[in-house]
């Protein structure tokens, strides 16, 4: 699965979502333009989220991928497992649209799947509390 990194110097993304032709745009639909799919920095090129998210949406996504950054750093200082945190950041990176099948080539309900999917997934791990309460113990409100 591809998580929307591009590989090699010149940054061809490979694969069936890569650009095609000299000019960059084969395959792109109308009104998506290159620089609205890829951020660049220090040559390396990511994914950005997909633009047509709807802005509470896109609110809730990156609230969850802030929280489940924020638990692998403090999984991984506090010596526990982080994977329950991953998933939580691969969910919400999938649910944006940076990783997976690129939003370009998904239409409108396609587009509406992946971040309802990826919410109630995300909604779940909240529900069931499987994930470690390792950010607790650093709040000076949480238990501990």
């Amino acid at each position: 699965m591809s998580d929307g990194r591009a590989e090699g110097p010149e940054g061809a993304a490979g694969g069936a979502g890569g650009d095609g032709g000299a000019d960059g745009r084969r395959g792109l639909p109308e009104g998506i333009s290159e620089d609205r799919r890829w951020l660049v920095v220090d040559g390396r090129r990511w994914r950005r989220q997909d633009p047509d998210l709807p802005a509470d949406v896109a609110e809730r996504l990156l609230s969850h991928l802030g929280r489940g950054r924020s638990g692998v750093r403090t999984a991984r200082r506090a010596g526990q497992d982080p994977a329950p945190w991953r998933r939580r950041v691969d969910l919400a990176k999938h649910g944006l649209g940076e990783r997976g099948r690129p939003w370009w080539e998904q239409d409108e309900q396609e587009r509406h799947e992946r971040w309802g999917s990826a919410l109630r997934q995300l909604d779940a791990l909240d529900q069931q509390r499987d994930v470690p309460d390792v950010l607790d113990r650093e709040r000076p409100d949480g238990p501990g």
